[in-house]
């Protein structure tokens, strides 16, 4: 594990529960990776504009075995069309465009209905668009991403739905904004993206296409285990010609993390007015058919309620899935990429903001459960103690959600406590101490139960079971 903390100056006035929150979401998502047997996750968490953890776990390349490292890039894919939303969005508040010019002002060669669609349509998926077109195989692998004479010559067919009449996601019509872009700056796409987005944001590790990530060091793609028994390396070097502006970008978590920090509308810095941020961020199209309740805005996926609303995007390229969130009233931005076609970056952000969110309402450990932490082991599962003010949980690093019904253990002693709040399933009331060893704590009795390290489960295990053959 590749983990840097970085706490700021006020950190600990500001949010005190956040270094120890920091501290449990790196440990967890190490256990999660190792448990679901990933490839490679890497994590970013921005507190404001600042980068305050950065950690990556695992492979970047399990071929030659590689240990990835937060500098390895991965292929964002989706997340491209949020930096297109911001060009777009940059173009609109220079004057140089406006959210209802028609596309086919602007680029000639579409159908009728489609030259009709405003820039805002477009932008916020809801033209009517062909997803991918007639061939979808250049996202299967099996063909090159389309040229933009590929591209136009799709755009040239009648779209599937009117304007405005559903969300309905399009990486045709985010390679569509490209070429506006094109045409209203007289630069090419990744030229002027590079330039008026990426290097304005000050990000160092984002390009728009792979073609021009050079010798960084880049996590590489990997296939599923389930039809051939074990994972196959994907290249995932496939330049994304006209697609880039929907798909191509490649970059770290960090910089993800810082770019998408500065899109919340209550950002200190940003390359958009607040005005733009706030419209690229608010929820204008439901997703319906779906049962997650997230919204499309402008280039931004959202979803949450209330003090834990979020805004930000998605990616799935060949052997890679990643996720971004920021959550505006909480100044927090995370960034979780992983480099496998099954990657779990959705659930796993999902159980960072979790995690997040409980120590932002129990707070931090108090000088008394400060000594009660640490990974213990039975045959059965792991659990992790984690205190929160002064109570301790009982944590189970095995769940996407790992405080869900955790028991809490309240201290009588410095190293004894009750547990006052479990499920009748588990064992409320009963009492568990810390056992030591030379000053060291070494088990948990938890109720009737002996709680070892991982290597003492180790030991007992191979044991009592070492002379039996294995599955």
């Amino acid at each position: 594990m590749f983990a840097n903390f970085r706490n700021r100056d006020g950190l600990e006035i500001m949010k005190p529960w956040l270094a120890p929150a920091l501290d449990y979401v790196a440990t967890w998502l190490d256990f999660q990776r190792s448990l679901h047997d990933q490839p490679g996750c890497a994590v970013a968490i921005a507190d404001g504009h600042e980068i305050v953890l950065e950690a990556a776990f695992g492979s970047a390349d399990l071929a030659t075995g590689e240990a990835l490292t937060p500098r390895h890039g991965f292929r964002i894919a989706s997340h491209s069309k949020s930096f297109t939303s911001a060009g777009i969005l940059r173009l609109v508040d220079e004057g140089r465009l406006r959210l209802d010019d028609e596309v086919g002002s602007l680029i000639d060669g579409l159908h009728p209905e489609i030259a009709k669609a405003s820039v805002g349509q477009v932008l916020s998926n809801s033209a009517g668009l062909t997803r991918d077109g007639p061939d979808a195989g250049q996202f299967l692998d099996r063909k090159p991403f389309c040229s933009k004479a590929e591209l136009l010559a799709d755009l040239a067919k009648p779209p599937v739905f009117p304007g405005s009449q559903r969300f309905k996601y399009s990486n045709h019509g985010f390679a569509l904004l490209g070429l506006v872009i094109e045409a209203v700056t007289g630069q090419s796409y990744n030229e002027w993206i590079t330039d008026e987005v990426i290097a304005k944001v000050g990000l160092t590790e984002t390009k728009p296409d792979i073609g021009l990530w050079g010798q960084r060091p880049m996590a590489k793609g990997h296939t599923g285990r389930q039809l051939l028994g074990r994972r196959m390396v994907i290249p995932a070097d496939n330049h994304c010609h006209a697609m880039a502006s929907a798909t191509g970008f490649v970059g770290t978590a960090a910089d993800v993390a810082r770019y998408f920090a500065q899109l919340s509308p209550h950002a200190e810095h940003s390359i958009l007015s607040a005005r733009s941020r706030r419209e690229m961020t608010r929820r204008l199209w439901p997703d319906d058919e779906a049962s997650l309740g997230r919204h499309y805005g402008l280039g931004t996926i959202s979803g949450g309620e209330g003090d834990w609303r979020w805004a930000g995007h998605s990616g799935g390229f060949q052997g890679f899935i990643t996720r971004t969130a920021t959550f505006p009233k909480q100044g927090l931005t995370v960034s979780v990429l992983t480099n496998a076609i099954d990657g779990l970056a959705h659930p796993w952000l999902d159980g960072v903001a979790h995690i997040l969110k409980t120590f932002a309402e129990r707070g931090g450990p108090s000088a008394e459960t400060r000594d009660w932490t640490g990974r213990w082991w039975t045959l059965w599962n792991a659990t992790d103690l984690v205190p929160v003010s002064d109570r301790v949980l009982c944590a189970a690093p095995a769940l996407f959600t790992p405080f869900l019904d955790a028991a809490e253990i309240a201290i009588e002693a410095p190293d004894s406590g009750r547990i006052v709040r479990a499920s009748g399933f588990h064992s409320p009331g009963e009492t568990v101490a810390l056992e030591r060893e030379g000053g060291k704590v070494r088990s948990v009795r938890l109720a009737g139960s002996r709680l070892l390290s991982a290597d003492a489960m180790r030991a007992e295990m191979e044991a009592r079971y070492g002379g039996s053959k294995s599955a």
